[in-house]
Parts: C-alpha cells; sequence; structure tokens
C-alpha cells in the first residue's frame, strides 16, 4: 500500500534533488524512499561512514598493540 506524503522543502533543495535523482535515473520518490528505508534500518546508532568501514578489521592479524601505539607517538612527538 502507498500513501501520499507532503513535505515541505525549499525550492533550491528540490531543484537540486530533482537533478540528483535524475543523474541516478529514479524519481524524486524513489530517492526518499531509499533514503527512508537505509535510515529506518540502520542497526549502530552512529553510523560508520564507507571509508571507516572500509578501515574495519584492517590490523585484525597484525601484531600492534597499545605499546607500539604510545612508543609510536613518543617518538613522533617528543
Amino acid at each position: 500500500m502507498h500513501t501520499k506524503l507532503t513535505l515541505d522543502i525549499e525550492d533550491d533543495l528540490i531543484h537540486q534533488v530533482e537533478a540528483y535523482a535524475k543523474t541516478k535515473n529514479k524519481s524524486v520518490s524513489d530517492i526518499v524512499i531509499d533514503y527512508f528505508q537505509e535510515l529506518t534500518q540502520q542497526k549502530q546508532a552512529n553510523p560508520l561512514l564507507p571509508i571507516t568501514q572500509s578501515l574495519l578489521g584492517i590490523l585484525q592479524h597484525c601484531e600492534v598493540d597499545e605499546t607500539d601505539y604510545k612508543q609510536y607517538l613518543k617518538d613522533k612527538y617528543l
């Protein structure tokens, strides 16, 4: 079931969204639906940016610990 939704948005933003939707070959409604679905499906309170997500676990198999990090900071700043 679809329900019509009315939004009060500045004209400039509407034009920007319409242009963006056109580049993606989607309607503005599709863009809003995609955004709302992503918003409601997020499981984390503070979602990570894609670049941060790509770095998760990168040092999982490395022998680096807090002592190494502290030594690095001492060498760099002292």
